[in-house]
């Protein structure tokens, strides 16, 4: 079968990439998607499951620091375009082990990016018509101040919350913000993005790069928070807060991101980066406590039931106060926003990963890890 084009999605096992890869399939039939991944610890091919036997997708586990592999993939397949979501992502575990996040976020990117321009530069129409797209995080901007006056909106268009929560602050990150990462991941991340602007200003390679706020949704691994306090909450086990939970961080629905990396990867512009927020600021505290809500209700739990299991700990070291992205860029130009307003977003996460207890179950018992490893051993 003649396919309109041959895009490599990498980390399309994980979080995101599994929403990418099942928004593409499902859309576009005329197009074949290659998901690389390598299966660690966070990527799941149970997230794909209702997408597996499509005609147009094609599972590769492989290692995108692994050059030859890639070179050879993307020959294999014709690949014209890239979505490079592939990254070690957890910021306690790059505090922990920093060499494997320089490593996957560094000179995984790089693999990627010499394995398409050396293969990109033989073809007779060069870099015309493909595109390589970095998906990033708001993290390597640093941290913002939390001094909003009362009274006083943001420069952007909020989703409003019925709790009030819209910005703690009055400034944000814009795609034109310096970097300033303080943790071991942002730090790479950086690198990274360094990484792919230059193959951009010194070969041409047509290159796109987006920063994104924290995602959640459905199929998330449960170390991160959501996730994990929901689980938590339903197995009355406590929830650990950093210091007294004021840090502020930005939330997007992780279908409204995978809806704009689809309109960035066909309309965005080349060289250009984009800010993909939620326009929804929260105090970590604040979130718990809509979790907590949430939860005891579906659960039927009388309100407050959950309460008991916040417990303080440690402060995170390097832990930055508070991040929020603008969108108007993405806004402007290219016409998407998000489509939820965030406790709408929560309620649809909580009830899935409580009608879906089997795959949070299969996750922390690591049975999704054997499965699916047996599975692809050796291909």
């Amino acid at each position: 079968m003649n396919f309109k084009r041959n895009i490599i999605v990498t980390g399309g096992a994980g979080f995101i990439g599994s929403h990418v890869v099942r928004l593409f399939v499902n859309k576009y039939p005329e197009y074949r998607i290659i998901n690389v991944d390598k299966l660690t610890y966070a990527g799941n091919l149970a997230n794909l499951k209702d997408i597996e036997d499509k005609p147009n997708y094609v599972f590769v586990k492989a290692d995108i620091c692994d050059f030859d592999a890639m070179y050879e993939l993307m020959q294999k397949y014709a690949v014209d375009g890239i979505i490079h979501l592939a990254a070690e992502s957890h910021v306690d575990r790059s505090i922990k082990d920093p060499f494997t996040f320089a490593r996957t976020n560094v000179m995984g990117t790089l693999s990627l990016l010499q394995a398409a321009k050396l293969m990109w530069e033989a073809q007779p129409e060069k870099y015309e018509g493909k595109r390589f797209y970095h998906i990033s995080t708001d993290e390597v901007y640093g941290a913002l101040q939390m001094n909003r006056p009362e009274g006083i909106e943001p420069p952007f268009k909020t989703v409003a919350s019925s709790e009030g929560h819209k910005a703690y602050g009055d400034d944000f990150f814009y795609e034109t913000t310096k970097y300033n990462p303080h943790s071991p991941y942002s730090a790479s991340k950086a690198s990274s993005d360094h990484f792919v602007r230059a193959f951009h200003d010194t070969y041409g390679m047509p290159t796109i790069v987006t920063n994104c706020s924290n995602n959640y949704g459905p199929y998330q691994f449960p170390e991160k928070l959501i996730p994990l306090f929901i689980n938590n909450i339903r197995n009355r086990k406590p929830l650990p807060v950093y210091g007294k939970g004021e840090n502020v961080r930005d939330w997007l629905f992780v279908e409204d991101h995978a809806r704009a990396i689809d309109v960035i990867f066909h309309e965005g512009k080349i060289a250009e980066t984009y800010n993909i927020g939620g326009f929804n600021e929260w105090k970590n505290i604040d979130l718990i406590k809509v979790m907590i809500k949430t939860v005891d209700k579906i659960l039927g739990n009388p309100e407050g039931h959950s309460l008991e299991l916040i417990t303080y700990v440690t402060d995170r070291l390097g832990h930055d106060a508070r991040y929020a992205i603008d969108s108007t860029k993405l806004q402007k130009e290219l016409g998407w926003e998000p489509s939820l307003q965030f406790e709408e977003g929560i309620e649809k996460t909580v009830r899935w990963y409580l009608d879906n207890q089997e795959w949070m179950d299969n996750i922390t018992s690591g049975e999704y890890e054997k499965y699916y490893q047996d599975m692809y051993k050796g291909r």
